[in-house]
């Protein structure tokens, strides 16, 4: 959020509402994402190039991550 503010005022909030637009579509729709890994699915994001990372458990969704497309798969996996 701070990095894109630093570009261009009030484009941080706009990424924070496509994050938190993404994680509900994930909440209503837990099933919905794409398999990323074993019990792991990504949505892609529409505006900005990230993918939420997370699991379905049960009647609630974990978010593992917010991760960028061009960085190499997984990178987030060690900064638990």
């Amino acid at each position: 959020m701070a990095y894109y503010n630093s570009r261009v005022p009030g484009l941080g909030a706009e990424f924070l509402a496509e994050v938190e637009r993404t994680t509900a579509l994930a909440v209503e729709h837990p099933m919905l994402g794409a398999i990323f890994d074993e019990g792991v699915r990504r949505l892609m994001m529409r505006r900005f190039p990230y993918l939420l990372i997370y699991q379905a458990i049960a009647d609630e969704v974990l978010v593992l991550a917010v991760s960028h497309q061009s960085r190499r798969p997984g990178y987030w996996r060690s900064r638990g």
